[in-house]
């Protein structure tokens, strides 16, 4: 041992290169003892800097495809998909980009691109790893049909990560050791997988298939990205997925939030770069076979055996800013499947096939094009939302309003109102929006909300206008709301609770009494809860959204307004606005795989839509969809409105009575003889 300890260090010649045989310290030393030779070795190989390569590099060099996980075995070759090229190397260490986003269609190699990114981390940047699938089910597929076969497959990974033993915990299903860092696979689904340790690296795949939430803990995204914070500039985010639906979409809001990079390809005529855009594929009507892509700039039909040049040529460019400097972002279309994969014929046949079923339009749009599909109860953009409101002229109520109702949403800090009135044929006009400070615990917000019920409107004849019906959220601190409503009494007040789902007989139905005395005997004289199917005013008041309005021209020939059309002043704001189409009708499946309709918020606040059910269902509970024709001219009398219908028979104009006051005359109350009820009196007090 002491001769070996007295021996001179190695030169730099032979710490650099283990290879050359008169470097080897093996040549010169007398080993003492069985082993010697493979210590030095070892030391020799861990003094040798680590080759500067990046992912696409590494993956050339060491990885190799298997047969149990891709169609094409043999070497990785990068070449084969020079578009992922870039984003590969966007993943290195020496790349500035901390977050990159993927969108892309089906099979084009997205996923190869991520596994050899986990390649390249347990070999030439260990660290610790967390890959991401949407369920835990899929991270256990994904481990035996993946991530064994790139190590056992490539030798520079099968001697860093041990065999999975029974006895050894370094190497399991879901968790793999190697030097310097370990790689965890989770599900989305699991809370607990995404908040197990810190991680400098984190590969999420298919994000578009992640549950809402993982065990009702907050979105599967930003659990897994909390997970970096301590590495900081270092750290390294990988998403990717195929899109789904728009809005709903976490790919595509990634996506639009980076520099939004497209994948520019030279034209083999003019030499144009351009990205491929599926307009531009066009083939001979019922004829697939003869797809051709055309140039945008000399329009020359393009042959797809031109594409394996174009691909090698092409190259990444910015399309937008991003908002963030290390945040990047890529989007690629089947129309770019290398030759063998998915030909232009085979997409123009697809397409072809998807027409007239939405559910194969869909699936063609995802996979095909790598776009968000755009469901058709999609509400419309708020901007033309923004381009159609208008000045309500010398009147707080315009002509055409005939009675007012509001809907009350209550939140933790304040409660906001949106008075609504509304005229035949359910044509309403926005009226007033109010925001009171304060949530429930506020005494004063109740006080105010209490003063709103007294306060008055002025239609365009002078006469002033109450609140007919207010109906209030119980949804957030519900006795709190019993409580108020009940000393306003359920004249004007009406709690109401939303329902989920269309298969409902009524839009409204109660209401039921949910107040109880201590032995559970139901209050009549208690406050009384109205259940609303929400889904069925909201698909309504898109509907109406969407409805075209008339023109100057047709006005002049005096075409009204349509049934249902509904006018916004020009003072609300674009935030409001936002807020009335912040939800999206998608197509979900359950666990049996049936398919339903479901009303899904694309943004998080949607108080403008709430309050516009909300003050919907009031007038509704008031009988505006059950009035008969006496009501409405009632209404338009006291309004000032003429009757767009022929004149009232001269028995029924006779019933009118004048104002005994000269106060200004109150309008839209629709008075209706009521049926006197009988005092109620106790047994002990009848003869």
């Amino acid at each position: 041992m002491s001769e070996i300890s007295s021996t001179p260090s190695p030169t730099s010649g032979s710490r650099l290169n283990e290879d050359d045989g008169a470097n080897d310290l093996t040549d010169d030393l007398d080993l003492g003892f069985d082993g010697a030779e493979n210590i030095l070795r070892a030391w020799r190989r861990g003094m040798r800097p680590d080759a500067d390569l990046t992912v696409s590099e590494w993956a050339d060099a060491h990885r190799w495809l298997s047969s149990r996980a891709s169609a094409e075995p043999g070497r990785y070759r990068t070449a084969r998909t020079p578009y992922l090229r870039g984003i590969m190397d966007a993943l290195s260490p020496k790349h500035p980009a901390q977050r990159i986003s993927f969108m892309k269609a089906a099979q084009v190699g997205a996923t190869e691109a991520g596994n050899n990114w986990i390649g390249f981390v347990i070999h030439h940047a260990p660290g610790p790893m967390l890959a991401v699938l949407p369920t835990v089910e899929m991270a256990k597929r994904s481990s035996r049909g993946r991530i064994d076969p790139l190590i056992e497959d490539s030798a520079a990974l099968k001697e860093r990560v041990q065999p999975a033993r029974s006895r050894d915990a370094g190497n399991s299903m879901l968790s793999k050791e190697f030097p310097g860092g370990i790689l965890v696979l989770t599900g989305a689904n699991s809370a607990t997988g995404l908040r197990s340790m810190p991680a400098r690296y984190v590969f999420l795949d298919e994000v578009d298939a992640y549950p809402a939430s993982a065990d009702e803990e907050g979105d599967p995204v930003t659990l897994a990205e909390a997970r970096t914070t301590t590495f900081s500039h270092r750290r390294k985010v990988f998403m990717v997925s195929t899109p789904t639906i728009r809005g709903l979409s976490r790919i595509e809001r990634e996506f639009e939030a980076s520099d939004q990079r497209r994948y520019f390809v030279p034209c083999p005529h003019c030499g144009h770069y351009q990205w491929l855009q599926f307009e531009r594929l066009r083939w001979d009507k019922g004829q697939p076979d003869t797809a051709a892509y055309h140039c945008e700039s000399c329009k020359a039909p393009i042959a797809e055996h031109h594409k394996t040049q174009m691909l090698e040529r092409g190259e990444w460019r910015a399309t937008a800013t991003s908002a963030d400097p290390h945040s990047i972002g890529f989007h690629i279309s089947a129309l770019y499947s290398p030759l063998g994969w998915k030909s232009w014929a085979q997409i123009a046949r697809e397409w072809l096939a998807a027409q007239g079923s939405d559910e194969m339009l869909r699936a063609a749009r995802n996979t095909l094009l790598g776009e968000t599909w755009v469901e058709a109860g999609d509400a419309p953009e708020w901007q033309r939302l923004a381009e159609r409101r208008e000045a309500y002229a010398g009147a707080q109520i315009p002509v055409g309003g005939l009675f007012l109702t509001a809907g009350a949403d209550v939140q933790k800090d304040r409660i906001e109102v949106d008075v609504w009135a509304w005229g035949r044929g359910q044509e309403s006009w926005l009226v007033d929006h109010i925001v009171i400070p304060g949530g429930p615990d506020d005494p004063a917000a109740w006080d105010k909300l209490t003063a709103l019920l007294g306060r008055t409107w002025v239609c365009a004849n002078g006469a002033v206008m109450l609140i007919g019906k207010l109906a209030i959220d119980t949804g957030y601190e519900s006795a709190a709301v019993y409580g108020w409503a009940r000393a306003q009494g359920f004249d004007q007040v009406a709690p109401i609770k939303g329902l989920e789902g269309f298969n409902r007989a009524t839009p409204v139905s109660g209401p039921t009494f949910v107040d109880a005395t201590i032995g559970g005997k139901r209050l009549r004289r208690g406050a009384r809860l109205w259940s609303v199917a929400t889904a069925t005013f909201k698909t309504e008041t898109y509907r109406f959204l969407r409805l075209e309005r008339p023109s100057d021209e047709d006005r002049a020939r005096g075409l009204r307004e349509a049934p249902g059309t509904v006018h916004l002043p020009d003072w609300i704001d674009t935030e409001w606005l936002k807020q009335l189409v912040a939800e999206q009708l998608v197509t979900v499946r359950n666990k049996r795989g049936y398919s339903h309709p479901e009303w899904q918020k694309m943004r998080e606040r949607n108080e403008a839509l709430d309050c516009r059910v909300y003050a919907r269902a009031a007038a509704w509970i008031m009988g505006a969809d059950r009035w008969d024709e006496a009501t409405w001219r009632r209404l338009e009398d006291q309004a000032g409105v003429e009757t767009p219908e022929p004149a009232v028979p001269d028995a029924v104009a006779g019933t009118e009575t004048e104002p005994a006051t000269p106060a200004p005359p109150k309008a839209g109350t629709p008075t209706t003889p009521r049926r006197k009820r009988r005092a109620y009196t106790p047994n002990f007090m009848r003869d």
